[in-house]
């Protein structure tokens, strides 16, 4: 299971550092110690990254953009069929839903709580490991 640096996550939600330290100060994300690191593990990060973006969080008024039609963020969902599958990624406030093939996922190691970047050109939706 993927886990994250307090400054991984923030890249990850598109807020500062200190603002994640401050939402995991309030018992927002649970975190753990390694060492000197406070971590989040990947699910727990994936979670919140939905909660924050069905509240239509904005602390702090950071704007949200995308460089080049990518955008990096976290695995929430995989849903698996026979042939095809279905990934949702959270990029920020983004919730991007692309189709791919199983095999797709499976070579890519894609999992809920695994960075992620999707990138996107005309109708179609391209999801690399991040």
């Amino acid at each position: 299971m993927e886990s994250y640096t307090i400054g991984q996550a923030a890249r990850l939600l598109g807020v500062s550092v200190d603002t994640a330290r401050r939402w995991a100060d309030a018992e927002r994300f649970p975190t753990r110690r390694e060492g000197s690191r406070r971590m989040v593990q990947g699910p727990d990060l994936a979670a919140f990254c939905v909660r924050v973006a069905q509240e239509g969080d904005e602390d702090e008024g950071t704007p949200h953009t995308s460089a080049r039609n990518a955008f990096p963020g976290i695995v929430t969902a995989v849903k698996l069929g026979t042939v095809d599958a279905q990934v949702e990624t959270q990029a920020g406030p983004h919730r991007v839903v692309s189709l791919l093939t199983r095999e797709a996922v499976e070579e890519l190691g894609l999992e809920v709580g695994a960075r992620a970047v999707a990138r996107v050109k005309s109708t179609s939706v391209f999801v690399d490991r991040g």
